[in-house]
């Protein structure tokens, strides 16, 4: 049974050229709104090193809880992109183009590998049903169908 957030979108899509980032924001304001599963809210931000949150904070260099805060005052996602690059830092093309390779392929062949495993058959699926973490999201949210 996916897990349908209304407001969610995928991993997978831009905010300006870089992906992840829009997810984040939705993130943010569906909990500031209440609407974020209480399983989900354990894992926002910097609770642990290897979210996508986490990583892609200190990859921007931002703080979450600055970011919070900007994203709570309003404003378009390219907006607060914008400030994200101004009082974090504003990676170059080739920085834009192997992070986001990065996170679209997390857990195929890597370190993530393992973690994506779990997933699946916490979901009781086999491995390999799909191969990258953002696929898992997809699945597990009902926006990819086997």
């Amino acid at each position: 049974m996916p897990t349908t957030i209304p407001g969610l979108r995928s991993p997978s899509e831009t905010v300006g050229e870089l992906v992840y980032f829009g997810r984040m924001l939705d993130k943010i304001r569906l909990h500031a709104a209440g609407q974020l599963p209480p399983d989900w809210v354990v894992a926002l931000g910097n609770a642990y090193p290897t979210t996508f949150d986490s990583r892609t904070c200190r990859f921007l260099g931002i703080d979450y809880d600055a970011l919070t805060a900007q994203t709570l005052k309003g404003g378009t996602d390219e907006d607060i992109l914008a400030w994200a690059f101004e009082v974090g830092r504003r990676p170059s093309n080739e920085e834009l183009e192997m992070w986001n390779a990065f996170l679209l392929k997390r857990g195929w062949r890597d370190s993530g590998t393992p973690t994506l495993h779990q997933r699946l058959a916490d979901a009781g699926l086999p491995p390999g049903t799909v191969e990258t973490m953002f696929e898992f999201l997809d699945l597990d949210e009902g926006r990819l169908e086997l």
